[in-house]
């Protein structure tokens, strides 16, 4: 039976969790989520002149590990994450105090970031603006893969790079089914234990990871959204994978200019 994805069920599950979103993290990664979060900023090269989305922020820890990258560069690009859940836009706000911009500034000379609520399936920006659109375990909840990563490629701009950072399960057979029963049997009791979850979110996510095309056959959805040279990089012995795919330099994005332009 297919998950539901629908819209009003992920706002209101994400919603939900929220408060202890973060907790969550660190008790199901045992803090490997930080380490994950350092390979993806520091899987391509940046300018620090041009401008970083991250889709699917939910409470900003990638969006804000952009940020930091870009300052050890000496950046005064700006950085935006997006998500279509306020309660988690409402947490990253609160992390990211003092280097915060208003959307009416939102622009290269402002620098830091900026967090705004959007759709993945209809990215409020014009097409080709961004250096790296990211989204870090957020993409298997977008309703239409497909649809989000083809938005994604949109907003990118030629030269530039689409990365998602995705759960995955191990492909060593007894690594796999270690893998199978913590996200199936203890995952979900620790959520039930720590975070209100009306609508099984911790259920929800082996589901959903289950559910997901991994390696080379999420490489192929990538490549059929526009992207090319998509490289496969498992971490953490397969439990989460790394995804890489460049837009054509020639391939300019279609849509309307939207916000940002």
């Amino acid at each position: 039976m297919a998950i539901d994805k629908s819209q009003q069920r992920i706002r209101r599950m994400f919603g939900a969790i929220a408060p202890r979103y973060d907790m969550m993290n660190r008790l199901m990664t045992m803090g490997l989520d930080r380490l994950w979060r350092r390979r993806t900023v520091r899987s391509v090269s940046l300018d620090p002149e041009l401008p970083v989305l991250d889709v699917c922020c939910g409470t900003g820890d990638l969006t804000l590990s952009w940020l930091d990258r870009l300052n050890r560069l000496g950046r005064s690009a700006t950085v935006v994450g997006s998500d279509f859940t306020q309660a988690m836009l409402v947490r990253a706000r609160a992390k990211s105090q003092g280097r915060i911009r208003s959307a009416d500034r939102l622009g290269v000379e402002d620098g830091g970031v900026v967090f705004l609520g959007a759709d993945t399936l209809k990215l409020p920006y014009r097409s080709d603006l961004f250096q790296v659109v990211s989204v870090g375990f957020g993409i298997r909840n977008v309703g239409d893969t497909l649809g989000g990563l083809r938005e994604m490629t949109r907003v990118c701009r030629p030269g530039g790079f689409v990365i998602v950072l995705e759960t995955s399960v191990p492909r060593l057979p007894v690594l796999g089914s270690l893998f199978r029963f913590y996200f199936h049997h203890i995952v979900p009791r620790i959520g039930r234990w720590l975070s209100p979850d009306p609508d099984g979110a911790y259920a929800y996510l082996p589901a959903s990871t289950a559910e997901f095309p991994g390696g080379e056959a999420f490489a192929d959805v990538m490549r059929e959204a526009g992207l090319e040279q998509v490289t496969i990089r498992p971490l953490t012995l397969g439990s989460v994978t790394l995804y890489v795919g460049s837009k054509p330099a020639g391939h300019a994005g279609l849509g309307p200019n939207r916000l940002l332009s």
